[in-house]
């Protein structure tokens, strides 16, 4: 019977009390460590837990890896956690592969634990004999195989050679070749049997590698993981030679590059310029995580993805409006990773992550990271705009039914139009208006319209909402407020500088810009959005043609 969480703390904090002094009390108490966190679910969590796990690490640096290799092998180990098998496969292959012959998981407990493992370890374990069915095929799928000959073939290899034995001790060369040689050399002319393209005297295991390996003369991308220091440390092996070694951080390098890599923090689409061959000589774009070591938490450096940074070629002498979005969306590029890492360092002042902090910094941090956040909205809004009107984004289709939608907002808003005395009133005939459209798109530009008119509608306005069908689908009149009806049309939709938002609104950028938005969504769905007198007309496909065509196709 496991131990209740109390009483499985309670001897862990005894375990805990007592400092190591010296390697043989490090093994014992390592080898209690092993006993008690081997028997916990991985979703356990106490201080206690975490404590045990740093000393954990702790006393690693003590016990040679050897050693704690032994200690795993114990008949008597009791190693049922994921959570540590995981932990102890991320160390040395010695250790990740005694882990991983010594743990006793049930299937599905392996089949979440198997994406999470390093290579080495996935292999080990594709040499254990008690793996089920499940297990193999997924190991298959990772491209780990079962790395054996075929019995009947290995019998016949092992009988040639021994038959081979006598007459090549009898003839020995001078250069000792004996029976082992004969058996070897008879494995190999196997296995360029079975594979007739392996060459050399330096095959490699089937692990689905060679686009890795591969390298073309000009790489597109590549993994990498760097030290503390920014450092290149291992690379894909068709790269490594040309780019070990290099330094990320290195001068000239992007403030923001260099800045998340002291803070230790995620790097997201930064462009660096790497010199070297011609393979990998040029722009690319950075991606990648801070690593940490899964028992200590120290930081090892960063891993992640390199690709070539799209290169925009000019075709014609003045810019279209597909190359004005892609500037767009490049300089919003540029502003969202300065404002990302000014809203992190926020988050972990006002978090106090780094030590206790006033309360006055802290408030001022929480104020900051708000700014930053409706900054980040508002970037998503202009770069939502630059890839609708240039066609490089489609809305999500499905089915859905507009009267519902535009009903459920309407509801929503309630609490601000009726404290001033506004409201909306909504007609549409008895059956259900179903648009091409999914859900979350129809509630995105509900809510963009109606906000927008509920934030420029003076206390006690009520403004009418028509729907109704016509051949192309449905056509929704929204009656226009009082301060909104004596605009012009450009003016109406047109983002004014200086925009100030209003107590309730769709967006950051005022009402211009936010019936803009509605517009191009609008155009995007293969509908429009326009003005007609005192009202805005919304047009959209509705499924009526298609279900009649569905119906009449089957």
């Amino acid at each position: 019977m496991s131990d209740t969480p109390m009483h499985f703390d309670d001897r862990l904090a005894t375990v805990l009390r007592l400092r190591a002094q010296g390697t043989a009390l490090a093994r014992i108490q390592y080898r209690q460590l092993l006993d008690l966190l081997g028997t916990q679910p991985s979703d356990a969590r106490s201080d206690s837990i975490e404590a045990a796990y740093q000393r954990l690490a702790e006393l690693s640096a003590m016990i040679p890896a050897p050693e704690r290799a032994t200690i795993l092998r114990d008949k008597a180990m009791r190693l049922r956690s994921p959570r540590l098998v995981a932990a102890l496969s991320a160390t040395e292959p010695v250790l990740a592969g005694a882990a991983i012959d010594t743990a006793r998981l049930e299937p599905a407990e392996w089949t979440d634990l198997l994406p999470a493992l390093p290579p080495t370890a996935r292999a080990r374990l594709g040499s254990r004999s008690d793996l089920v069915p499940l297990l193999t095929e997924q190991l298959e799928r990772l491209g780990i195989a079962r790395t054996s000959l075929p019995p009947t073939q290995a019998a016949a290899i092992t009988k040639a050679g021994l038959e081979q034995e006598p007459a090549t001790t009898a003839t020995a060369p001078a250069d000792g070749e004996g029976s082992i040689s004969a058996i070897v050399k008879r494995i190999e002319a196997y296995r360029k049997s079975r594979n007739p393209e392996v060459t050399g005297e330096s095959p490699r295991l089937p692990l689905d590698e060679e686009h890795v390996l591969h390298v073309p003369p000009e790489a597109r991308a590549f993994d990498f993981a760097t030290n503390t220091n920014g450092q290149i440390v291992w690379a894909d092996p068709g790269v490594a030679p040309m780019i070990i070694g290099q330094h990320l951080a290195a001068p000239g390098a992007p403030d923001p590059l260099i800045n998340a890599i002291a803070r230790r923090q995620p790097i997201g689409g930064i462009r660096i310029e790497l010199a070297g061959s011609p393979g990998i000589a040029g722009a690319w774009r950075v991606d990648a995580s801070p690593r940490f070591d899964p028992l200590s938490g120290q930081f090892l450096g960063h891993q992640g993805r390199m690709r070539r940074w799209p290169s925009l070629v000019a075709t014609a002498p003045t810019p279209s409006p597909d190359s004005e979005a892609e500037r767009i969306r490049q300089l919003l590029h540029e502003l969202r990773t300065p404002v990302n890492a000014i809203q992190g360092f926020s988050e972990v002042i006002q978090q106090q992550l780094f030590g206790p902090t006033p309360h006055e910094y802290r408030a001022l941090a929480a104020g900051i990271a708000g700014d930053a956040a409706r900054m980040l909205a508002a970037f998503e809004e202009l770069e939502r705009l630059a890839r609708l009107e240039s066609a490089a984004m489609q809305l999500e289709t499905g089915e859905c039914d507009l009267t519902e939608v535009f009903t459920a907002t309407i509801a929503q808003l309630a609490a601000h139009t009726g404290q001033r005395g506004s409201s909306f009133t909504l007609s549409a005939g008895p059956d259900p208006c179903r648009v091409a459209l999914a859900r979350l798109e129809v509630e995105r530009l509900a809510w963009r319209l109606l906000a927008t008119l509920a934030g420029t509608a003076a206390p006690g306005e009520t403004l009418d909402i028509a729907i109704a069908e016509n051949v192309a689908g449905f056509r929704m009149a929204l009656r226009l407020p009082a301060s909104l009806a004596t605009r012009s049309d450009q003016d109406l939709f047109e983002a004014a500088p200086g925009a100030v938002p209003q107590a309730i609104s769709a967006g950051v950028f005022g009402v211009g810009f936010a019936l803009r938005l509605a517009r191009a969504e609008a155009s995007a769905a293969g509908g429009d959005l326009t003005r007609r007198g005192s009202d805005l007309i919304l047009t959209l496909p509705g499924l009526t043609g298609i279900s009649e065509h569905h119906s009449h196709a089957s």
